[in-house]
C-alpha cells in the first residue's frame, strides 16, 4: 500500500471537520426492494444531501485544508455538476474565492446552481477533460489551487465519512454497493468501513459503457478506456484516479457493472416506488439489486450518490426505463392504404387497452407500395405481459409489424 493511502483515522478527521457542514443523510429501508431481492435493502441518501450530492464532503475537506496563502490563491475546478456545485459550495462557506470551468453544453440548472453557490462559472470545452484541462492551465497562470473531484487523499477522506454514518445507522449491513466513476467515493467508503468491519462487503459498481475499473483492477494499475458513454454522467469516468485506485484495489471487494436498461429502470424504480428523485449515477446500486440480485448479500446499503438529474434527461432516461420495464411499446406496422384504416387500427388499441402516445402515418415513401401506409405508434402499456397481449391482439386483426423496440 502507498504512503498516501487515506486511513480511517483520516476519515475520522473528515468527519469532525463536517460538523455542521454536511448532512448526515437519511438511512431508508425499502420494502420493494426487499421484497424483489429476498433480503433487506435499505437506502442511503446523498441525493439528500446540501447541493445534492456527496461531492460537498470531499471538496469541503479539501478546501479546510489549504494553507492560508493558498486560501487566498482561490480555488479552481472542473465539473458538468456534481463537483462543480459541492466545490461553489465549500468555497463560499470557508471564504474562499471559487472559479468553475465546466462543458459549454453542461445542463442550464446546474450550471445557474453553480453560480447560485457563489462560483465564477466558465464555460469551455465539448466535455469534462476540455474543461479540466482549461482548470488546469488556469491553475498555473493564476495560482489557483486545482480541486480534484476524487484523485486527493483529503476529497477520498470526505468521501469516506459516508461510509462512517453507514456503519452508524445500519450496523447489520453485509454489503454496501458504491457507485463508482474516479474511485473517490468508493475509496473513502472502504477506507472507512473495511477497518473497522472487515466482514462487510464495500462493491463499487459501474457504468457498462465506462467501466475503467475491472480492466485497471486486472492491470494492477489505472488503465485509461478508449471509449465511454453512459447516460449515468456522474460517474463517466475513462480512468481511475491513481490515490483512489491504490484503497480500491487494496480494501474493496470488486467493481461489477450494470446496463443502460437497469440504470434506466433504477431510476424509474426510486421515482415510483420510493418518491426519490435519483441521478443515473446515483441510482447505479439499486441497477445491480435489479440486475443481479443473487451475487449480493444481504442485508445491503445502497448509496444514492445524487439527485442532480437534468430535467430533460430524466424525460429521456424515465421513457427508457419504461420501456426497458415492458410499459413502453414502440411499433412500426404496415397497413392497407384506405379511407378509416388508421381509425380501424386505433380502434384494436383501444380494445386491447393500450393507450397511444404518438402516431405517425406514412403514405409516401419509397419503400411503401402504391396501396399501403406505414404507421409508428408509442404505447404505454401495463408491463410485458400487456405489450404481448397487445402484439397478439394486433396479429389476429391481421396487422404486419415491421418493427418494435
Amino acid at each position: 500500500m502507498h504512503s498516501w493511502t487515506v486511513t480511517v483515522d483520516d476519515v475520522r478527521g473528515a468527519h469532525k471537520m463536517l460538523a455542521g457542514v454536511a448532512r448526515v443523510t437519511p438511512m431508508e429501508g425499502s420494502r420493494h426492494l426487499s421484497s424483489l431481492t429476498g433480503f433487506p435493502v435499505h437506502l442511503k441518501c446523498e441525493n439528500l444531501q446540501r447541493t445534492g450530492s456527496f461531492k460537498l464532503r470531499g471538496a469541503y475537506v479539501r478546501i479546510a485544508g489549504l494553507s492560508p496563502v493558498e486560501r487566498a490563491a482561490g480555488v479552481v475546478a472542473a465539473s458538468a455538476g456534481n463537483h462543480a456545485q459541492g466545490v461553489a459550495l465549500a468555497a463560499s462557506l470557508l471564504g474562499v474565492r471559487s472559479t468553475v470551468f465546466m462543458p459549454s453544453a453542461a445542463p442550464l440548472p446546474k450550471v445557474e446552481a453553480t453560480r447560485g453557490y457563489g462560483a465564477e462559472v466558465r464555460l469551455h470545452g465539448l466535455n469534462v477533460d476540455e474543461a479540466l484541462t482549461a482548470a488546469r492551465e488556469f491553475a498555473e497562470a493564476a495560482g489557483a489551487v486545482l480541486v480534484h473531484p476524487f484523485d486527493h487523499p483529503d476529497v477520498v477522506a470526505g468521501q469516506g465519512t459516508v461510509g462512517l454514518e453507514i456503519l452508524e445507522q445500519c450496523p447489520e449491513v453485509r454489503t454496501i454497493l458504491v457507485g463508482t466513476g474516479g474511485g473517490g467515493l468508493l475509496a473513502g467508503i472502504a477506507a472507512a468501513v473495511k477497518p473497522l468491519r472487515p466482514d462487510v462487503r464495500v462493491v463499487g459498481v459501474q457504468a457498462a459503457g465506462a467501466a475503467a475499473y475491472p480492466p485497471s483492477l486486472a492491470a494492477g494499475r489505472p488503465v485509461a478506456l478508449e471509449s465511454f458513454a453512459t447516460m449515468a454522467d456522474g460517474i463517466m469516468v475513462g480512468m481511475p484516479g491513481d490515490v483512489p485506485f491504490a484503497v480500491v484495489e487494496a480494501l474493496a471487494d470488486g467493481v461489477r457493472t450494470v446496463s443502460e436498461d437497469s440504470l434506466s429502470r433504477a431510476l424509474l424504480l426510486c421515482l415510483e416506488r420510493m418518491k426519490l428523485v435519483v441521478e443515473p449515477a446515483g441510482a447505479s446500486p439499486v441497477a445491480l439489486l435489479l440486475q443481479e440480485p443473487q451475487a449480493v448479500e444481504g442485508p445491503v446499503v445502497a448509496v444514492l450518490s445524487g439527485g442532480n438529474v437534468d430535467p430533460l434527461l430524466m424525460q429521456r432516461v424515465l421513457r427508457h426505463g419504461m420501456a426497458a420495464a415492458g410499459r413502453y411499446l414502440s411499433l412500426r406496422l404496415l397497413l392497407v392504404d384506405r379511407p378509416g384504416a388508421l381509425a380501424t387500427l386505433l380502434g384494436v388499441l383501444s380494445r386491447a387497452d393500450a393507450n397511444v402516445v404518438d402516431v405517425a402515418h406514412v403514405r409516401t415513401a419509397p419503400q411503401i407500395g402504391l396501396a399501403e401506409a406505414e404507421v409508428d405508434l408509442h404505447l404505454e402499456t401495463k408491463g410485458p405481459d400487456h405489450c404481448a397481449a397487445v402484439l397478439a391482439e394486433l396479429r389476429e386483426a391481421g396487422y404486419t409489424v415491421l418493427r418494435q423496440g
